[in-house]
């Protein structure tokens, strides 16, 4: 959570070619719904009118550019046309939507036009893997990482390729609006609130080709439904019938990080969802998502969210609670 930063308007910007994909992501997130009526969408382009997508299919588009500066949330789509043009009109107006306080998003290739505006010098990006190089190159004051999924710079937050758009946009969610309302879009769109990984993992093996890997899927399934109990190395290399050291290779070239780190992000995201939804102490929470107390809970929210259990509580616990179908429950958590 960015202390600060919440966002209500979101505003798409769409170049000549923009991908169908990306508007479906969009939709798909912060569309209305009748569950979460919270958020207000809407697409705007150079200039209102039709539009081509990728798909060569015509998009009525009723909005220019102005509709920039109402924006809490910009997320340039990625497009055909990526190439932004040093006099596009669009660059001014992302600046200027960044200097006021918006969060600027975009991934894939949407990407180009934050370089091209000038405001991820010095920061961590990412887009698909397969334009890294070239983004390297246009902008080397840009620390390109095409290794991530997304990666988040407070204010300025970026996405790979393709499906890994519904990757950040619903990393936006539970960064402004809590773990249980990303938890309940993504149950709504039948995906994962949160993959683990960089997209590395989906270039060669985008699926389970061995035994061993679906060994290690079931693994992890098995983890996370066990959170509680002590999970070693021992344990998870022997439910996965191999060694630890071939375990442990075998778990970063699958996933892109170590057992224990992906282990103290799923207590973490657990923790999470229980503070937004239940009235569980910070102490039985602790010990249900696998914790030796409280303190030790507390210590790795700290460093990992930037907030106490409690405080995130407070800043979460409600909104996430009604935006829960058919819960009309009034009360705060304790």
């Amino acid at each position: 959570m960015i202390e600060g930063m919440s966002f209500h308007r979101v505003v798409a910007y769409a170049a000549p070619g923009v991908t169908a994909l990306g508007l479906g992501i969009v939709n798909a997130v912060f569309g209305p719904r009748p569950d979460d009526p919270g958020f207000d969408l809407a697409i705007c382009a150079h200039q209102p009118g039709p539009l081509l997508t990728d798909l060569g299919l015509a998009l009525r588009v009723d909005h220019g550019l102005d509709l920039l500066t109402t924006a809490d949330l910009v997320i340039v789509l990625p497009a055909v046309d990526y190439h932004v043009a040093a006099s596009h009109p669009v660059l001014p107006r992302l600046r200027a939507a960044h200097e006021r306080g918006a969060i600027m998003a975009a991934h894939c290739v949407g990407t180009f036009a934050l370089a091209a505006a000038g405001l991820l010098s010095g920061l961590r990006v990412t887009t698909h893997w397969q334009f890294a190089d070239e983004l390297a190159d246009r902008h080397p004051e840009v620390r390109v990482e095409p290794e991530a999924l997304y990666l988040d710079e407070g204010s300025i937050v970026t996405g790979a390729g393709a499906a890994a758009g519904m990757d950040m946009c619903l990393h936006l969610v539970r960064r402004d609006h809590g773990a249980g309302r990303a938890n309940m879009i993504a149950r709504g769109l039948v995906v994962a609130p949160h993959r683990d990984g960089g997209q590395a993992q989906y270039i060669s093996a985008p699926v389970p080709s061995t035994s061993a890997d679906e060994r290690l899927a079931a693994v992890l399934a098995w983890a996370r439904a066990h959170l509680d109990r002590e999970l070693s190395l021992d344990i998870l290399a022997a439910r996965a019938l191999t060694s630890r050291r071939s375990f442990v290779r075998h778990f970063r070239s699958a996933t892109g990080t170590s057992p224990h780190a992906w282990l103290r992000d799923q207590r973490l995201a657990l923790a999470e969802e229980l503070l937004e939804t239940t009235d569980l102490s910070v102490e039985q929470i602790a010990t249900r998502v696998g914790y030796r107390n409280a303190a030790v809970l507390r210590e790795q929210f700290v460093r990992r969210r930037g907030v106490s259990p409690r405080a995130y509580r407070r800043t979460f616990a409600g909104s996430a609670r009604r935006a829960r179908p058919g819960n009309d429950l009034a009360d705060p958590p304790r």
